[in-house]
């Protein structure tokens, strides 16, 4: 993995953070802009990876009320960062994929306080 601190890691290929974030601001997961903010703060200044492109921020899904809010795709040069925002439950449903090293625990707490959230789940998944 590139930039692993972690010398066991040399030869892993990436890393990905799954994050659930519960009880979020509603506002903040209800704004495109409010988003775009999110990412770019997210992969500039926590991650520190460099974006492809613009972020994609669609609305759709609203045949039901569940699956009905944005979602989000900004590739970055080692991989991508998605998520599902569902204003139905205040929850954001974020996986953050890179084959360059990243601290977990930064991320996971600026996407907390971002959103808002009351309650966090995550899980990182070494690929080897």
């Amino acid at each position: 993995m590139i930039n692993s601190p972690n010398k066991k890691e040399k030869d892993f290929f990436g890393q990905e953070l799954i994050l659930n974030l519960y009880d979020c601001d509603l506002k903040k997961i209800s704004s495109a802009a409010e988003i775009k903010k999110f990412v770019i703060q997210l992969c500039d200044n926590v991650i520190k990876m460099k974006r492809y492109g613009e972020p994609l921020i669609p609305h759709f899904g609203h045949d039901n009320p569940i699956t009905s809010g944005y979602s989000l795709v900004q590739l970055i040069e080692t991989s991508s960062v998605t998520a599902h925002f569902s204003e139905f439950k205040k929850s954001v449903y974020l996986n953050i994929f890179s084959c360059a090293w990243f601290e977990a625990k930064k991320t996971k707490d600026f996407c907390k306080t971002f959103f808002g959230a009351k309650r966090v789940t995550s899980r990182l998944i070494k690929r080897p």
